[in-house]
């Protein structure tokens, strides 16, 4: 799945209030550390993950959690990375209703 800027945008805004679930500290992105991830975006959808240690190399880091977390990267502010995923539950998945009135929309 693939956001549009206006996706990524409407994320951005609703993640605003939240607190980072995931810390990546000195012993960097590891096994645990990818579980929690998963763990955390399928109970939450959106969550954000904070870069104490590893702040240069946050870019490629986040984009590996994403590769295997199967996530959708929204954006990275400061040290912070905003991640997406879709409940598997279709019933249950919050934002999915409102991402869908923005796929087809203008970038």
């Amino acid at each position: 799945m693939e956001l549009n800027s206006k996706q990524r945008k409407y994320l951005e805004k609703e993640s605003h209030n939240l607190s980072p679930v995931v810390i990546v500290g000195g012993a960097g992105v590891t096994e645990g550390l990818l579980k929690m991830v998963s763990t955390s975006i399928e109970a939450h959808e959106l969550i954000k993950i904070k870069f104490n240690e590893f702040k240069d190399e946050k870019a490629e880091l986040t984009n590996h959690i994403c590769k295997e977390t199967d996530s959708i990267l929204v954006r990275i502010i400061g040290n912070v990375s905003i991640l997406y995923r879709p409940k598997t539950e279709i019933a249950n998945r919050v934002f999915e209703k409102t991402l869908n009135k923005f796929a087809n929309s203008q970038e």
